[in-house]
């Protein structure tokens, strides 16, 4: 009984969402969404019209997509190898340790739009070469929103230890570099994934908000703002379908290595 409701559980995180994608676009390409929205089809265009665009422009397409991907993977790296090394430093000194992560939290509401502007200028001098400074302005941008996520779970999975674990350490004479190694690291890795889960959708979005202000135009959030503002809706719905599918591209990719490398930990 239990094993069947294991199996229900796993197929419904999976098919309800499908049911009600379909169902969406099913209203869309039938325009009831239309009539509910009170839209029209230029500024909503049907989903065959949208596909048929990105089918027409896809090297152009997968270009963006190349330069969206370098920005959202490169501050993710970045900003989850900063946020851990933060959470080591703040498990290892635990008296300033839980403040300063609080304090960070807080700096991590700062709006992306008011982040972005302030980086590109203060970038401007990195390089003569506007595609360099405008990449290490929109690394840093998706670096600083992926920081907090990490520090925050690694420190408490670096401190949340269970109490038996820790004496039966301290009883084989451990050191604290061995306790680190062997008790504080592993027992982190569930938290790792758990701010991984926040970080990878949140760099793709970071990387997109941080290309609309961007000194050189190339990317998917870029192309998203471009089109727009050339009232050309159907190929920017184009490329936020494309932004949509990376999002759950990167998604499923990750839950796909947390599936393997917590393969039987509960």
């Amino acid at each position: 009984m239990r094993n069947w409701k294991e199996s229900w559980n796993r197929f419904s995180t999976v098919f309800y969402p499908i049911l009600f994608g379909a169902l969406m676009i099913t209203l869309w390409q039938t325009g009831i969404l239309h009539k509910i929205l009170g839209a029209d089809t230029f500024t909503l265009p049907m989903p065959h019209r949208i596909y048929t665009i990105i089918k027409e422009n896809l090297p152009v397409i997968m270009q963006n997509v190349q330069a969206t991907l370098i920005v959202a993977l490169g501050g993710l790296f970045l900003g989850s190898l900063l946020g851990y090394l933060l959470g080591v430093v703040a498990a290892i000194f635990t008296k300033w340790g839980k403040g300063g992560l609080t304090l960070a939290s807080a700096f991590n509401a700062i709006p992306i739009i008011a982040i972005a502007p302030i980086l590109n200028n203060l970038t401007k001098d990195v390089s003569p070469n506007a595609n360099i400074r405008s990449m290490v302005a929109k690394i840093l941008v998706v670096t600083i929103t992926s920081t907090v996520a990490m520090s925050v779970n690694a420190y408490r999975g670096l401190t949340e230890i269970k109490p038996f674990s820790m004496d039966l350490m301290r009883s084989y004479a451990a050191t604290e570099r061995q306790i680190f190694w062997k008790l504080r690291l592993p027992n982190s890795l569930p938290f790792i994934f758990t701010a991984l889960r926040v970080s990878v959708p949140g760099c793709v979005i970071s990387a997109l908000v941080s290309e609309y202000f961007a000194e050189y135009i190339v990317g998917v959030g870029r192309q998203i703002r471009e089109n727009i503002v050339l009232a050309q809706y159907a190929t920017a719905w184009a490329y936020i379908s494309v932004a949509c599918l990376m999002g759950i591209a990167l998604y499923v990719v990750l839950l796909i290595f947390e599936s393997i490398l917590l393969k039987g930990r509960k």
